[in-house]
């Protein structure tokens, strides 16, 4: 009868008890060994080993013979096409990284256009033919009634600027001719729409893009640039008009004013219709405008980039131009680009 060997297990040969005793733990789903039964079985494994002689230690520590894969051959093209994109069939690869401007809000008037007349002309210009209108369906009014159009107006928007809320013209006038004998409920509300437009209509067709506006929109759009406009304005629908008239609208992803939400600049409310639209970050917009305290001030507050447009100066920001500033100031529309470059 042959005896067994204490070296390494040939496969001709019989499991050793050390190996037969784990195997039965395991074949007969018996729980796992504990620690204690662990450190018995390894301390007994180490003790075997001792006892190897040199070849059979050899014969374990010897590392296993690693054939040599013949080379394959493949074309040049396949090989650069392999080493540009491993794996082709893949989804491409992500896009380049979201630059940090994703969108420029501007102001509009003394921004993107301009009057070609005084205002106080276009105003009295407007009141004029809205009181002649009035008159001509039966309203009685007393003389030079025009002026009295003119003063609800500037009342509206100086009460709209100190409550952050905006007056809309249709109700500017329907109050004033509350004063007058007409209240809500003797007001036909045709007529006082059609008033207020011709009050308006002057000015509508007085507007025209400032210098470089249209070539700015366009390269922004081409850039990839959303851009929105958001003004403070009484008159919804007088506003959208003027906006056709000078021909900024193909250029806007937005086109809002004050007179449609009845929220004003600074005010953080009017902001929100774009960050929702646009689903974009305060920090992701650049606000540019005229005026210090409202476009400069409200992007700052939004948490915008900001751009102090100087082209036409404001009276009313020398009081504040130490309290509110802006993150940039031009003088031209044609140097907005390098900013929006430089910050994206």
């Amino acid at each position: 009868m042959t005896e067994k060997s204490d070296g390494p297990q040939t496969e001709d040969e019989a499991p050793s008890p050390l190996a037969s005793e784990l195997n039965e733990k395991l074949n007969n789903g018996m729980e796992a060994l504990t620690l204690e039964e662990l450190d018995d079985f390894m301390k007994r494994a180490k003790a075997r080993a001792s006892n190897f002689s040199p070849a059979q230690r050899e014969a374990v520590t010897t590392p296993t013979e690693v054939m040599e894969e013949p080379a394959i051959a493949i074309a040049p093209d396949r090989l650069a096409a392999l080493m540009s994109n491993f794996y082709p069939e893949l989804p491409a690869p992500p896009r380049a990284p979201r630059r940090l401007v994703q969108g420029v809000i501007f102001d509009f008037d003394n921004t993107l256009a301009r009057l070609k007349q005084p205002i106080e002309q276009l105003m009295e210009s407007g009141a004029r033919q809205a009181e002649k209108y009035m008159r001509s369906t039966g309203m009685d009014f007393p003389e030079d009634f025009w002026k009295n159009i003119v003063e609800a107006r500037i009342f509206a928007q100086t009460k709209s600027d100190d409550e952050q809320e905006e007056h809309v013209a249709d109700d500017a006038l329907s109050f004033l001719l509350q004063f007058f004998g007409y209240p809500a409920a003797r007001m036909d509300l045709d007529v006082l729409h059609r008033a207020v437009d011709i009050f308006y209509a002057p000015e509508m067709t007085a507007w025209e893009p400032m210098p470089g506006a249209i070539e700015l929109l366009s390269g922004l759009k081409a850039d990839g640039y959303k851009v929105s406009l958001i003004a403070n304005y009484g008159c919804d629908r007088v506003f959208q008009r003027m906006v056709d008239y000078t021909g900024l609208r193909p250029f806007l992803d937005v086109c809002l004013c004050s007179g449609a939400v009845e929220w004003r600049k600074p005010g953080q409310e009017i902001y929100d219709v774009v960050l929702k639209q646009w689903d974009a970050e305060p920090y992701e917009l650049v606000c540019v405008g005229d005026s210090l305290k409202h476009d400069i001030a409200g992007g700052l507050e939004l948490g915008a980039l900001t751009v102090h447009c100087r082209m036409i100066p404001l009276a009313e920001d020398e009081r504040i131009v130490d309290a509110v500033a802006s993150d940039a100031v031009i003088d031209e529309l044609h140097q907005l680009p390098a900013l929006l470059r430089a910050w994206a």
